[in-house]
């Protein structure tokens, strides 16, 4: 074989497991289409927090006053978005750059191009066969664009990658789906200037967030001027109006862009995993908890396996593929892995939702506590935001905890920590916290849980 492992995609899980394979001694190939980094670097993660940022900065300016700052302008700041996009584009350059290094420091042999397999052993990237012993396919998603809603006339409908590129912030948007994606531009634009109309056919915005969490942000970001449709069926989009059913009645925004949100599709385009017998579980590669296929030397991680679409979840999932290449036996426990959401203030949540135990345990406990009663977020300007966690009852395992508030998002590893040493309750209270901090506002609500 010309390889030991090749991994197709060089996104989060590829150049991970390249760079991990490489590292455990084995001859490690990389193909990859575009730019090293994925979506994740180049079209999500990483760009839309960097908009976000500087979305942020502005907010603060333009409320210095109540900080006691005087003698600002607000009336004539803006933003400049040709400065905002060049800013953007030198973050992603810089760590496309430091993974291009980390694949030649560890002498991953890349190769440029798209790769498609002839049988389980070999691909063809631009008319070069490659054969390699194992494969790990990292192709990551593509943006769903609905074939059930309609379009009629001149319309402006973008996907969050067009919407990453704007030079100019549009007076109107509307945005069809209120999930993460769909949320975090929801705020973004809004705090650019936007008015924003968000159209979610659920009943509730962020619907894989536990409610009481996700009814604070919906009421945070209404507040802030986002206007919220729920349980909104869109039907067509139609020019500039977006007509969807609510209720048994046809009703319409009007909005100059319309930002299509309805989620990810996995990418196996040109891959010709069917045509080897790779087994498919709706449009994802299926795979066991070893990240196995059915074929025993291809796997599948991230985004194309459709489990849990999050950079850090296909980062963890190329690491569990190459050390079961190699020997070794481990698996990825999918209920451990933590989600953080952009917005200000920040949710970051692991776990179950209340509703979620309700229906697995019979007995839980639930803690909470409000942000408006922790010193630092009184600093901070900002007390929106609550601490909850849920407990088993018995043995008071945590089984969910779910932050809203400022820099949550960088609290949540404590929680995804003690939850995969198995922690309970009484340890997180036995852990010192440092005062004054948001993270002090964690253990009060295991007090809280335990009485």
């Amino acid at each position: 074989m010309d390889y030991d492992i090749t991994v197709i995609g060089g996104g989060p899980g590829g150049y991970v497991a390249a760079i991990k394979a490489a590292q455990l001694g084995k001859k490690v190939c990389i193909v990859e289409e575009n730019s090293f980094g994925g979506t994740c670097l180049n079209e999500g993660c990483i760009p839309t927090k960097t908009l976000i940022k500087t979305a942020n900065v502005l907010h603060d300016i333009k409320t210095a006053d109540k900080f006691a700052i005087e003698g600002i302008d607000v009336k004539n700041i803006k933003v400049s978005m040709e400065k905002l996009q060049k800013r953007r584009q030198a973050v992603i350059s810089q760590l496309v750059s430091g993974v291009q290094g980390l694949l030649r420091g560890n002498k991953v042999t890349v190769v440029k191009g798209k790769a498609s397999f002839i049988d389980k052993n070999t691909v063809i990237v631009n008319d070069k066969k490659i054969t390699s012993e194992y494969f790990i396919i990292a192709t990551g998603s593509n943006t769903f664009m609905p074939p059930f809603i309609a379009q009629e006339g001149k319309t402006n409908i973008i996907t969050s990658k067009e919407a990453l590129e704007m030079d100019i912030i549009p007076k109107s948007i509307a945005v069809i789906g209120g999930g993460v994606i769909g949320v975090e531009f929801a705020y973004l634009l809004s705090k650019l200037g936007s008015k924003v109309y968000v159209l979610e056919l659920m009943d509730k915005i962020l619907p894989m967030v536990d409610e009481e969490v996700s009814n604070m942000a919906k009421k945070r970001l209404a507040k802030d001027g986002v206007e919220f449709h729920t349980g909104a069926k869109v039907k067509k989009v139609s020019d500039n109006k977006v007509f969807y059913e609510v209720d048994g009645h046809e009703e319409y925004v009007e909005a100059d862009v319309v930002l299509m949100s309805v989620g990810r599709t996995p990418n196996t385009e040109g891959l010709n995993a069917e045509g080897i017998g790779i087994e498919f579980n709706k449009k994802a590669v299926k795979t066991d908890n070893s990240l196995r296929t059915n074929i025993p030397n291809i796997y599948a991680i991230g985004d194309v396996n459709g489990k849990v679409m999050l950079a850090h979840t296909a980062e963890h999932e190329g690491v569990v593929a190459v050390e079961n290449i190699c020997g070794k036996t481990a698996e990825i426990s999918y209920d451990k892995i933590p989600s953080c959401i952009y917005l200000d203030p920040e949710i970051a949540c692991i776990g179950l939702t209340e509703e979620e135990a309700k229906k697995k345990f019979n007995n839980i406990r639930i803690g909470k506590f409000p942000m408006m009663a922790n010193g630092k977020s009184l600093v901070e300007g900002d007390q929106d935001g609550i601490v909850k966690v849920i407990i088993d009852g018995e043995l008071n395992e945590i089984l969910g905890v779910h932050l809203y508030g400022k820099h949550t998002t960088d609290m949540i590893s404590e929680i995804s920590l003690a939850m995969t040493m198995e922690a309970t309750a009484e340890e997180i209270i036995d852990t010192i916290h440092p005062h004054p901090t948001i993270s002090e506002s964690v253990p009060e609500a295991f007090m809280a849980a335990v009485g």
